[in-house]
């Protein structure tokens, strides 16, 4: 007569349990109930109308729950790209504004809010590499708010920002390049 006996649960498969728990349980935490995600990335797409009256020099829209920017051009072209997003709600603005200046090499210096926070913070980074606005940067109408790009990709998918909506940089040239000041701009 044989006894079933139950598979060991070894240290291998304890750590690999783990880990399979570890990842999936950030997006059980966020997923909205009775939504079916029906596509890999989450990303909630949006259409423009629900939004605004018309479509005039562009519209982009940023949703800061998917960490999503989509993109539609004066053709109605649109484009969807991965963003970085506010670390916390406080710090994250929300609702209508549009670009009003683009900025093609930016220079960065923390806001007085970000020193408050972090005094060790350096006061003025020029362009380049160790700038953390990326090679290209879209200033919105609201005080030291920019869509812009980074140098630290790991950021892109995250809570990571101050305040600012980040994408890849070669994301922030594509959009940079398609975007004339006067779009306009909604942050959900």
């Amino acid at each position: 007569m044989s006894r079933f006996r139950p598979p060991r649960l070894g240290r291998r498969n304890f750590i690999l349990g783990g880990a399979a728990l570890a990842a999936a349980l950030p997006a059980a935490l966020e997923a909205e109930p009775g939504v079916v995600r029906r596509n890999v990335s989450s990303f909630r797409l949006h259409d423009w109308r629900d939004h605004f009256d018309a479509l005039g020099k562009g519209i982009i829209i940023s949703d800061t729950r998917t960490r999503v920017l989509q993109h539609w051009t004066l053709d109605g072209e649109m484009r969807v790209y991965p963003t970085s997003v506010p670390l916390s709600d406080e710090l994250t603005r929300r609702g209508y504004t549009e670009i009003v200046f683009k900025d093609e090499a930016p220079d960065w210096a923390p806001t007085p809010s970000m020193l408050e926070r972090d005094p060790s913070l350096p006061r003025y980074v020029g362009p380049g590499p160790q700038n953390p606005l990326g090679v290209r940067a879209m200033h919105l109408t609201w005080q030291y708010y920019r869509i812009h790009g980074t140098n630290d990709t790991r950021k892109i998918g995250r809570r990571s920002s101050n305040g600012c909506i980040g994408l890849f940089n070669e994301h922030i040239v594509e959009v940079f390049d398609r975007t004339p000041v006067g779009t306009q701009v909604k942050l959900i």
